[in-house]
């Protein structure tokens, strides 16, 4: 029988609730651990406020992705993007894989807002060769994104081998489904849940689902099944659903 690998994709909306009311990140470290994934791609995670750290009495001292990891995932990446007077944000990888090295690029479509790519490379000792693991949340217009897409592109076909296996989940922000066919036929890139279910998942808003914003591509593996998490115990904590899949090496 084949190994399975379980990873999870979640935009956390840095820990806080619909309109920032509440702070959740607690509440967000519980349901990822039921969530029992080997990796997980997270984004919109909190590095740092000095605001909410006054705000909340309960909010972590350690960064969100070091708080979120704690005791379960061994290794941790976290992708600074959006840097402002009071802290900064960005993208985090939790694995309980060592991570053999990683990195953070730019890849943001105009000054107004930044975005990166956090790519980490992980020992899996399924895997006869380093896992390739990329986490995004791409600009919330289309030719931002287009340009996004773009780069993306060429930065996997310049770092990853093309007989590797790579995973690239994330927030994509595709409110039109522009995106499944292209990096299918550029890249060779399935969607876990166009390949199970037809169609990229519904996951925001998370209350209600109506959109296929968050994603998670594959390549060198099987897709065992998939699944969104956007129940009562989760719309309460982000705007977006979690998204969950399991895989099989090719």
């Amino acid at each position: 029988m084949l190994p399975v690998l379980h990873v999870a994709s979640y935009n956390i909306h840095k820990g806080l609730s619909f309109f920032n009311r509440r702070m959740v990140v607690h509440e967000v470290k519980d349901r990822l651990r039921d969530l029992n994934a080997d990796i997980v791609f997270l984004q919109e995670v909190q590095g740092l406020h000095a605001g909410r750290a006054e705000r909340f009495q309960d909010w972590p001292s350690q960064p969100q992705h070091e708080f979120l990891a704690g005791g379960v995932w061994t290794d941790t990446a976290y992708g600074k993007n959006a840097v402002y007077d009071h802290g900064h944000h960005g993208n985090a990888i939790l694995a309980r894989y060592p991570i053999l090295r990683w990195d953070n690029v730019d890849i943001s479509a105009h000054a107004f807002e930044s975005r990166g790519l956090l790519h980490c490379e992980l020992a899996v000792p399924s895997l006869d060769q380093p896992l390739h693991a990329i986490c995004l949340h791409l600009a919330l217009n289309e030719q931002g994104r287009r340009q996004q897409v773009l780069r993306i592109s060429q930065h996997i076909r310049d770092l990853v081998p093309d007989d590797a296996p790579l995973i690239m989940a994330g927030d994509f922000n595709d409110w039109r489904q522009r995106m499944p066919s292209y990096l299918a036929q550029e890249l060779g890139l399935r969607e876990v849940f166009e390949s199970t279910q037809g169609r990229p998942a519904l996951s925001f808003p998370a209350v209600l689902p109506m959109f296929a914003l968050d994603r998670i591509y594959v390549r060198g593996f099987q897709v065992a099944s998939a699944r969104v998490h956007h129940g009562s115990a989760w719309r309460r904590l982000s705007d977006h659903a979690a998204l969950t899949a399991r895989l099989m090496p090719a």
